[in-house]
This record gives C-alpha cells, sequence and structure tokens, in this order.
C-alpha cells in the first residue's frame, strides 16, 4: 500500500501511530540507559539504586502498556485493561504461592541439616 492510496484520516493515523512508537522507543531507551549509567558509575548508594531501577521499571511499564500495546484508560478500553489486570494477578498468585512452598520446603529442611 501506498501513501498516494491512503485516505487523509489513514494517513494522519499511521502517523500518529509511528510518532506513538517513536516516544515510546526514545522513553524506554532512555529509561533503561537511567539505571544502567547509575550502576556502571555506582558512586550511588544501594538504596537510591534499588529505588531508582524499580521507578523507571514501573514507569517503563506503563510505557510499554501506552505506546507500544496502545492501552489507554479510556471507556472504550476497558476490557483490554481488564485482561491485563487479571493477567498480571494470576501471574501474582502464581508467583507468590511458588515463593511460599519454596520458603516452606526451605524451613523444613533447615533441622535435617543440623549437625546434631
Amino acid at each position: 500500500m501506498t501513501d498516494e492510496s491512503l485516505t487523509q484520516r489513514q494517513q494522519h493515523e499511521r502517523s500518529n501511530e509511528f510518532r506513538s512508537y517513536a516516544v515510546g522507543y526514545v522513553l524506554a531507551l532512555v529509561l533503561t540507559l537511567i539505571p544502567f549509567s547509575m550502576v556502571a558509575w555506582s558512586g550511588f548508594s544501594k538504596a537510591t539504586l534499588w529505588t531508582t531501577i524499580g521507578g523507571c521499571a514501573l514507569v517503563q511499564i506503563i510505557v510499554h502498556f501506552r505506546c507500544f500495546l496502545h492501552v489507554s484508560f479510556s471507556r472504550q478500553k476497558r476490557e483490554d485493561l481488564h485482561l491485563i489486570l487479571f493477567t498480571v494477578l494470576i501471574l501474582a498468585i502464581m508467583v507468590g504461592g511458588t515463593l511460599w512452598i519454596m520458603y516452606s520446603l526451605y524451613m523444613r529442611m533447615i533441622p535435617s541439616m543440623l549437625p546434631w
């Protein structure tokens, strides 16, 4: 499909989508380089590093949802948001349950490792 065969509306949508991808790419790159550079220069405390890495990760998740997956908080896209939140809930239950079971098994194994 060439640009000549596109209508004015289609060209506008295409340029908006390209702009969204370009902004998302630049933001994702910046949000990745900030923690990498802070760790590489290592002149920061551990608390500052962990806070910055966590903050940049959360902001990057929002950037990916908004710019690449086109998930917004409008009424029309509520189904997509509900699907993503349900997926996060299921993953949290699975990870939390796995950690709980592994910790329980670890605590049960400690008495058998003691020499007496």
